[in-house]
């Protein structure tokens, strides 16, 4: 089965500074390299993801890290700066991620799973499927004018594959370094890898792309759902 992003417009949509790396940041590469424009919203601002030799100004800290992941893969970087922890579906944030879409115009949106661990990435879940619809209604203003269809919505992976049945897999075997040197990018995060109630990120997202990988055959893949609504699935 060929998967071709030639042309498209792919726009991911995480809770945390490194929540791309971690779940989509193999597909996003892969599918820049078939030519596609590639974004990244990142809704919360980080600031509560403290090591435990604290940070000062870790919100400014973790944009110098996204900015400089989002410059490896070539991406357009967009910033909700709502934050850590506090998350919700509410209006300011529909209107935030609805000005995003209209501003990138995607024809593709991969966003978390409602069934991941954390609150905030079960409230971008939310976010990212209401957004998809409401960016093509005329009756929803924002400064950007409305998008001609809603994209298609994929959901990504969840972290250690709590819950989540893959509804497909995409081959990231020659992208996965650029997914590792973006991680990289995120001292502040592999600085926690020590911390009680965290991981070490990068053992854990070579683990788990080495076991999605091994389900579908290939060295390296990411697991993503097809989000089964009307108009927000498309065809290949």
């Amino acid at each position: 089965m060929k998967l071709d992003f030639f042309n498209e417009r792919a726009l991911a949509v995480v809770a945390h500074p490194d929540d791309a790396e971690l779940l989509c940041a193999g597909t996003l590469a892969r599918a820049r390299a078939d030519g596609a424009e590639i974004g990244i919203c990142v809704m919360c601002d980080g600031g509560k993801g403290q090591a435990r030799k604290a940070i000062r100004n870790l919100v400014a800290v973790r944009q110098r890290e996204m900015k400089a992941a989002a410059k490896i893969l070539g991406a357009k970087l967009f910033l909700g700066e709502f934050p850590d922890g506090e998350l919700v579906d509410g209006r300011p944030q529909r209107l935030k991620l609805i000005e995003v879409y209209r501003k990138f115009r995607p024809t593709l949106v991969i966003a978390h799973s409602s069934a991941d661990y954390h609150p905030d990435h079960r409230a971008v879940a939310e976010l990212a499927e209401v957004a998809s619809w409401f960016c093509a209604s005329t009756g929803h203003k924002t400064r950007t004018r409305a998008m001609d269809a809603p994209p298609e919505l994929w959901r990504m992976d969840t972290i250690a594959m709590h819950g989540f049945a893959p509804g497909f897999y995409v081959d990231i075997s020659d992208h996965f370094g650029v997914k590792d040197r973006m991680l990289a990018c995120h001292q502040s995060q592999l600085a926690r890898g020590d911390d009680g109630d965290f991981s070490p990120l990068t053992e854990l997202m070579e683990t788990q792309a080495r076991a999605r990988g091994q389900q579908a055959d290939v060295k390296m893949a990411e697991a993503f759902q097809i989000h089964e609504a009307f108009k927000r699935t498309k065809a290949w």
